[in-house]
């Protein structure tokens, strides 16, 4: 550190707080502080580091390469901490038992998969019981303890049920590269008129950018539907059409190119269990224990497929050009 200063954890707390609010003013809410002592801590981090972690404008704060960079590490600490905190809770309280979460495929695989290991070594007695489907089972009847969703309706059908967000979910029209070389890439919602379509049937045709979709594009053929997300993308993949994905699963696959930037539409992953449930210790470490994994995870597969979508549409583009040689 320059000068011999050290940084505390609140320093990097107000950090991650400004990186993920987009102002002080942002980030002193979320703390429970007032602005000027954020400021105060980013000043004292970015002289003790002798480094600019942000652009400072009126839009905001945005981070620099150097912020970028040191952000994976900042959370890295966050969960590390938060860990030495539910360890020690956990032997305060002797947390056992099984513990049921539902979660369709795709979040299962995209943002569980590597936070289960962490989540076990944490609190080894308990044990988890995984139940992967599209389908919403039925909390109050005791089918599963924490539910994990995607959707833009966190109070329907559970309105007697308690949420927490995790992160916000973006989506976009995507189609696979074969079918972009073939059938070319539709550029505007009118488009899409023109094209194949895959649709959503049951409870996914009911999720909003499907919705969307087909009320923007009435005249597109819809030749195959689905009621499985991660089937929904396998099917974008083999070239049946052209349908809205999450970005955090679509874009970084090298297969699939995006068509389309859909316009915000409230989607977002968030976690629901039961009111009875709220002060069970293994309910409650796992919904703490979400959060942070759920953040670190969205803004590494965010870079991932930024550099995919960027390779994926260098090589559509050369492969359409040699086909009109």
């Amino acid at each position: 550190m320059q000068n011999g200063r050290m940084f505390d954890w609140n320093d990097l707390k107000a950090f991650l707080a400004v990186a993920r609010g987009g102002s002080t003013l942002a980030a002193a809410k979320a703390l429970g502080i007032n602005q000027t002592t954020v400021a105060r801590r980013i000043e004292a981090l970015e002289v003790a580091l002798a480094l600019k972690l942000f652009e400072r404008g009126q839009a905001g704060s945005r981070l620099t390469e150097a912020g970028q960079t040191l952000i994976v590490e900042a959370e890295a600490v966050e969960r590390a901490t938060e860990g030495f905190g539910h360890q020690a809770k956990a032997l305060q309280r002797g947390m056992s038992g099984t513990l049921r979460v539902t979660v369709n495929e795709t979040l299962a695989n995209t943002f569980l998969a590597s936070a289960l290991a962490d989540f076990r070594r944490l609190y080894p007695d308990i044990r988890l019981e995984m139940l992967i489907t599209d389908a919403f089972l039925d909390l109050s009847k005791g089918e599963a303890d924490i539910a994990i969703r995607g959707t833009g309706l966190p109070s329907l059908p559970d309105s007697d049920l308690i949420s927490r967000k995790l992160t916000d979910i973006e989506w976009g029209i995507y189609c696979s590269r074969d079918y972009a070389i073939q059938h070319g890439v539709p550029t505007t919602i009118e488009d899409l008129n023109d094209h194949l379509l895959i649709g959503g049937d049951t409870h996914l045709g009911r999720l909003p950018p499907l919705q969307w979709m087909l009320e923007q594009a009435p005249r597109g053929r819809v030749h195959t539907l689905s009621n499985s997300l991660s089937n929904l993308l396998v099917s974008v993949k083999a070239g049946l059409g052209i349908a809205p994905l999450p970005h955090l699963n679509a874009a970084q696959d090298p297969d699939l190119l995006m068509c389309i930037e859909l316009p915000h539409i409230p989607s977002l992953v968030f976690t629901l269990w039961r009111p009875d449930m709220k002060d069970v210790p293994r309910v409650r470490a796992f919904i703490d224990f979400l959060t942070p994994h759920f953040a670190g995870a969205r803004r590494a597969l965010e870079e991932k497929g930024r550099l995919m979508q960027e390779e994926a549409r260098r090589a559509v583009a050369e492969a359409r050009a040699q086909a009109e040689v």
